[in-house]
């Protein structure tokens, strides 16, 4: 069974919640358990330890009952109240959360009066048309559902590098710490730090395989095992994401790295240079083209003209290369500039100074201003920028003007007791249907900074929405342009835009181009942020962050940022306090 942790238990109020909601339960009750969720989430100190001491109730957010059940659930591995109240439902049942426009009430309908409780099931009724002779539902929710129903089957089998992210580090950190472990890092696409992957690679070099793969096939994280060998296994954990494993040698370990850490196109290009030196490329070892297929396992005695490699490093430099990090190994122009020497040094995490996109609970941010600003200051930054939602946000909670002025006033306040730390008072500005800003010039000109980005209308055509963007990049008063394309990975699809017209439009008007950290967005996509930098347009990598635990998100636009070829100097919030004032008002 796989371990209890705080990632668990949120899930598992979570579905609590949505199973209570779906039986038609007081919303009170309902909200009781969302909220514990949240507390869950937002609380600092360990979580488990204080359920394990029978103390929950001591935390705000916390009631009685629930209590009670956490702890049984921390204390035993199982919550017998959430199992009977699972039973009394489909086990398909929570297929159908997650598809957008179909709520809780919209489920328990299609579920008490069509008997659907699976996505096939749904998207038979949304086809045959019993989806849209239902009371509140009819034709165009029947169409969306499909439309729905065929994104999550497109996106099938896909996670998030943030989903992945978690479960990758702690496997690794895991088995470095075995004694029998030399070396290990994960390769494939999460280290090429893709925004979607499929599955994870791991690469072990150690002294005693089978220990190394019987700790991995029965770690914690894992549900089931799928293969497992001498010196590889296979598993699959509890979310489906599955993991392979390969233990080497020490002196296969460069070649293995290499080899899995890919891309296809890169490693096609480093063997056809192998072979142009009159050598063999494999995932075991670089030598003489004559031993190509003897094997993993065959003697092959290596010529001394063939350099001996320790590392990943020695082996480009022996194909007259410098080192490719692993983020540029796409097969997108990396091998000529690491012939050429002109690779960039790409952008650090602890290069970052500062961030803009951040919201509280003033719109629908769940952290205080002081809470953003202590956790800013907590991981090292010189400054926040605070960007809550304009007024036409209204799911979103959207500032009217005064309250934005008045949070203004509040940033002022705040930071006359700062020492080295300043908030810059911005907006999350609506760009509208037409291009035009959700606030007047005359309110935005009080600010430090304007993000503007769209929340509505994405089905214009390509056209339409491009001359949107670049009428509101037009505005003077607009900093930098948010989450370009409006895309959530495996959700929902970016809206059609030029993107080249756009980032021609950022250069002549020097508007700043976001890129959105949240794992969810990562938007601007990294294949375009090379033309961006060819374009002399400049990056701000933010979180969106809507809780202050969110802002370690800027992880993730780090990482994209490397991938898109980026440098220190191409991102905007790299540059100190004492000079970022300035670099936001330079449009204006």
């Amino acid at each position: 069974m796989p371990a209890i942790t705080r990632d668990k238990l949120i899930e598992t109020l979570e579905s609590i919640a949505l199973l209570l909601e779906l039986k038609g339960e007081n919303p009170f009750k309902t909200r009781a358990y969302t909220n514990a969720a949240r507390t869950i989430e937002v609380f600092s100190g360990d979580f488990l330890a204080v359920a394990r001491a029978g103390e929950l109730e001591s935390i705000d957010g916390i009631g009685k009952a629930i209590a009670t059940k956490l702890t049984e659930l921390v204390t035993t591995g199982t919550l017998p109240y959430f199992e009977k109240l699972r039973a009394e439902f489909p086990p398909t049942i929570f297929e159908l959360f997650g598809i957008p426009g179909l709520g809780p009430k919209k489920i328990k309908a299609v579920w008490e009066q069509l008997g659907v409780s699976d996505l096939m099931a749904l998207e038979e009724a949304a086809k045959d048309g019993r989806i849209a002779a239902l009371p509140g539902f009819g034709e165009k929710t029947a169409t969306n559902l499909i439309a729905a129903i065929d994104q999550r089957k497109k996106h099938s089998g896909y996670f998030l590098l943030g989903d992945a992210a978690p479960i990758a580090e702690t496997i690794l950190e895991d088995l470095k710490a075995l004694p029998d472990v030399s070396q290990a890092s994960v390769a494939g696409s999460y280290r090429r730090r893709k925004e979607v992957l499929h599955d994870l690679d791991l690469i072990v070099a150690g002294k005693n395989p089978a220990e190394v793969i019987w700790y991995f096939t029965h770690h914690a994280q894992v549900e089931t095992i799928i293969a497992q060998g001498p010196t590889k296994a296979s598993v699959r954990f509890a979310s489906g994401l599955q993991c392979d494993l390969r233990v080497v040698t020490n002196e296969e370990y460069p070649f293995a790295l290499n080899y899995f850490t890919g891309s296809k196109e890169h490693n096609v290009i480093m063997r056809s240079r192998a072979l142009d030196r009159g050598w063999t490329l494999n995932e075991y070892r670089l030598g003489p083209v004559e031993a190509r297929a003897t094997g993993r396992n065959a003697e092959v005695e290596t010529p001394e003209d063939i350099p001996k490699i320790y590392q990943e490093s020695d082996l480009y430099r022996a194909l007259g290369l410098d080192y490719v990090e692993p983020e540029l190994r796409e097969g997108r122009g990396e091998i000529a500039a690491a012939e050429a020497g002109t690779l960039p040094r790409l952008i650090e995490l602890e290069n970052l100074r500062g961030t803009f996109h951040n919201h509280t609970t003033a719109s629908d941010g769940r952290s205080s201003l002081s809470e953003m600003a202590d956790a800013a200051m907590e991981i090292g930054l010189e400054y926040l920028g605070i960007a809550d939602h304009s007024k036409s946000s209204v799911q979103a909670y959207g500032l009217t003007e005064e309250k934005l002025l008045a949070q203004v006033e509040e940033i002022r306040n705040l930071n006359a007791t700062y020492k080295g730390f300043q908030l810059l008072a911005g907006t999350e500005c609506d760009i509208l249907k037409d291009g035009s800003l959700d606030f007047s010039d005359e309110i935005l000109s009080q600010l430090d900074y304007v993000v503007a980005s769209v929340h509505s209308s994405f089905t214009q055509s390509e056209a339409d929405m491009t001359k949107r963007l670049i009428r509101a990049m037009e505005n003077p008063h607009v900093t930098m342009l948010g989450h370009l394309t409006g895309r959530v990975l495996l959700s929902r699809e970016a809206y059609a835009v030029d993107i080249p017209a756009v980032i021609e439009a950022a250069a002549a008007t020097g508007t700043i181009i976001e890129l959105n950290a949240s794992p969810y967005r990562l938007d601007m996509d990294w294949r375009w942020w090379q033309l961006a930098r060819e374009k002399g347009v400049r990056c701000a990598i933010n979180p969106d962050a809507h809780h202050a635990s969110s802002l370690q998100h800027l992880w993730f636009g780090v990482a994209l940022a490397r991938k898109g070829w980026l440098e220190k100097n191409d991102v905007v919030n790299c540059l100190p306090l004492e000079k970022i004032q300035m670099e936001l008002r330079r449009k204006r």
